[in-house]
């Protein structure tokens, strides 16, 4: 799932990603008493505040990545920001709770039930009376059909990104009255509770010319708490003012401007008090929950720093303040005190500017919890290495993704438990820990499906141009010169290899080496070979000496060495943070890796979706509608009629029958127990065939005025639009319990 910050229904409409059915898969963890779907790890950390407690009027300024190209959210060109405006103009028949689950909008619906299976499965929407668009006509049976037709994928002349579900219609028509709305299916669809939100005017989906172009740039008729004032493409801004025709609760706020900041800038724009709810990076969170905390009442700085720690200087004196009194007791001769005067005027403004820094943090608070999205390492079973099976699986064992999620979530304060899903996340329905398929991270049977594999620790590696052959009957001086070469090689393509130097680290990698290296999670030992170099000689799936990187391995003439895609922007340090870890475990079982940054915007299109990589970070939303969302992420690729490879969002390339038919039959069926034990079923086929290991919830950090109330880190719930607003003076807003709310300390950004 990478596309950060997108809803889950808007990356499955914005994205044009080795058989393992004779694995034995273990009985899953749903045949106990206990829901394997489990809570949510973190709660929603949005200020939540009755609305009697919120002032009536102003403006909220809320950073968002960019001003959308279209605002019509089923096109492929949407984005994360076409569906916050969706959210808060159009009507939702369905929102998000805070599980994940899909619940009734009373706004919209007054019920929607199934009332026939038999011949075919029909559902019947009653409508809320008072639901009308802003141009006065009443939300009915014609917004219903038009949309289904141009979604239903039968009229090519409609550009839609996506037609999951709609093509299952077969008719929609007037109920029993104008408030009514009868759909009739062709084949019984399980989520039919996705369909129709939003739901479009008939003025935007009524013709191709219309879907296509007429709502790009505008929305002239909405129907929520707020509507469209402007889409200001040269002051990056998109604006909602207030829907004089909203029936429900009056929205608290006169406007919402969503302004497109990129994210190193966002700091800068809190302290200058043009926003007001921004995401930001673990480093900006850690700043202003310094600025936040407890401050000295004589000259303003923070008492505490990060994770805690003081931030005076002896005696309670600011470090500054420390600095001159030596520099006056240490002063010499005229010439190093004019230098010292110099210095403390230099050392007083940058002060002065940390402290007005600070002073404009102090009005936000960090609001934090966990994103409906996880992070993946994608193994790309296309070719290569990677399309056998066993060395997948080998890739994936040798992961201790416990000390990967704690890496980036336990800096933050918040719950780090690794993934268990690709198709749900804990606390949702669906969820259930399938990882038991592919097995516990173990080193040394990851070795042993490498060694079944035919890749040879110590092997002979084929001459390349300019460069002595490789391989274990190659003297230590040789070798040496070798490992040289390597670590002095330049980063002028932005790739480095990793793995191939076959040295002995220190320190804490080589204690968490010793961990792993013995094939089990936290057991040590040495396991030598004979006189040789670690690993080489041993004999088949014998561990190497603690602390030691395996030997790299090879077949027929060629390292085993994976190129490993990471993007190189500014807001990538926790994934690349991630991808270092990973090339040590990798490279303990004698796999190495190629690393390669790539700028921000080629990496999605130019690598993940154009299949140009071996191993890679990047995240999928977690959808309330797995069997319909989650499938094509997930489908056995098929050859395209010319001749190339249709993969839909399967990026891995790494797909079988059986999961198809698991998906299939999943969505097939009314039965809500039936279709989690099956979605279940498929998830740890998933597992098994190891085109994708889960890794870890994302973090979700948000800087928020502290008086806003009802708006940040949402969590898996849809925000109430109507609901946010300023606090009236005096009055307070809900704040999660720990986890969610320990101060963060410094950690790499996302």
């Amino acid at each position: 799932m990478s596309h950060v910050g997108v809803g889950p229904r808007a990356v499955m409409r914005s994205v044009a990603f080795l058989t393992a059915g004779v694995l034995a898969v273990p009985a899953l963890a749903g045949c106990t008493s206990e829901d394997p779907a489990g809570k949510p790890l973190a709660a929603q950390d949005v200020a939540a505040a009755a609305r009697a407690r919120i002032s009536d009027g102003g403006t909220l300024r809320w950073a968002v990545d960019s001003v959308p190209d279209t605002l019509n959210a089923f096109q492929s060109d949407a984005d994360a920001t076409t569906t916050r405006v969706a959210q808060a103009v159009l009507p939702s028949l369905y929102r998000m709770d805070e599980t994940g689950s899909p619940v009734r909008n009373p706004d919209y619906l007054e019920s929607a039930e199934v009332v026939d299976t038999e011949p075919k499965q029909v559902v019947v929407y009653k409508l809320n009376q008072q639901a009308v668009w802003s141009d006065g006509r009443e939300i009915g049976a014609a917004d219903f059909a038009a949309q289904w037709r141009a979604l239903s994928g039968k009229d090519s002349a409609y550009w839609t990104a996506r037609n999951a579900g709609y093509d299952r219609i077969e008719k929609v028509e007037r109920g029993a009255n104008d408030l009514e709305v009868r759909v009739t299916f062709s084949r019984p669809y399980a989520d039919w509770k996705a369909l129709f939100t939003p739901l479009y005017p008939k003025d935007v989906t009524g013709t191709p010319d219309a879907f296509n172009d007429g709502a790009r740039r505008a929305l002239k008729v909405s129907a929520g708490p707020f509507a469209v004032k402007k889409v200001d493409t040269k002051g990056d801004q998109v604006v909602l003012t207030g829907n004089p025709r909203w029936w429900g609760e009056p929205a608290k706020l006169d406007e919402i401007v969503l302004r497109a900041v990129p994210r190193d800038e966002r700091v800068s724009e809190l302290v200058a008090g043009k926003l007001d709810l921004a995401e930001i990076d673990p480093e900006t969170a850690d700043e202003v929950t310094l600025a936040a905390g407890p401050r000295d009442p004589a000259t303003g700085t923070p008492l505490m720093g990060p994770g805690g720690t003081p931030a005076a200087g002896p005696q309670g004196r600011s470090a500054a303040e420390a600095l001159r009194s030596w520099a006056i007791a240490n002063g010499s001769d005229e010439e190093a005190a004019e230098e010292e005067v110099l210095a403390r005027e230099e050392r007083g403004e940058a002060e002065a500017k940390a402290r007005r820094r600070q002073q404009a943090l102090s009005g936000f608070e960090l609001r934090k919890s966990l994103e409906p999205a996880y992070t993946q390492l994608a193994l790309n079973g296309a070719g290569g290495p990677l399309a056998d099976e066993r060395v997948r699986r080998a890739v994936a064992r040798a992961l201790d993704r416990e000390e990967l999620a704690e890496a980036v979530l336990k800096p933050l304060g918040l719950p780090a438990e690794p993934v268990g899903s690709h198709l749900a996340l804990s606390g949702q329905p669906a969820y259930a820990d399938g990882s038991g398929a592919l097995g516990e991270q173990n080193a040394k049977e990851a070795r042993a499906l490498l060694a079944d594999a035919g890749w040879v620790p110590g092997g002979p590696v084929k001459k390349k141009d300019g460069e002595e052959a490789a391989g274990a009957e190659k003297d230590k001086d040789k070798n040496e010169d070798k490992k040289d070469e390597k670590k002095s090689e330049g980063d002028d393509d932005g790739t480095y290899i990793v793995g191939e130097d076959n040295k002995n680290d220190d320190g804490d990698d080589a204690k968490d080496g010793a961990d792993r290296e013995s094939g089990e999670k936290h057991s040590s030992g040495k396991n030598t070979a004979q006189g040789g170099a670690p690993g080489a000689y041993a004999p088949k799936g014998t561990a190497a000496p603690a602390g030691a990187a395996a030997a790299p391995l090879a077949k027929d003439g060629k390292a085993l060495t994976l190129r490993f895609v990471l993007p190189s922007g500014p807001g990538s340090g926790t994934l690349r943070t991630v991808a270092d870890r990973i090339t040590d475990m990798l490279k303990e079982i004698g796999i190495g890796t190629k690393i390669t940054k790539v700028p921000d915007e080629s990496y999605f299109k130019d690598h993940i979706a154009a299949g140009e990589y071996d191993l890679a970070l990047y995240s999928w939303p977690a959808s309330a509608f797995p069997a319909t969302d989650a499938r094509p992420i997930y489908a056995k690729p098929v050859p395209a009629a010319d001749g190339s490879l249709n993969v839909a969002q399967n990026y891995t390339r790494v797909g079988t029958d059986q999961v198809d038919q698991l998906f299939d039959r999943a969505l097939a069926t009314l039965d809500q127990k039936e279709a989690r034990d099956l979605l279940r079923k498929a998830d740890s086929r998933i597992w098994a065939a190891a085109g994708s290991v889960p890794l870890y919830q994302r973090p979700q950090l948000l800087a928020a005025r502290k008086n806003l109330a009802n708006a940040g880190a949402f969590g898996f719930g849809t925000p109430v639009y109507e609901d946010m607003g300023f606090l009236k003076k005096g009055a307070q807003g809900s704040r999660p319990t720990a986890p969610a709310t320990s101060a963060p300390s410094s950690s790499p950004s996302s």
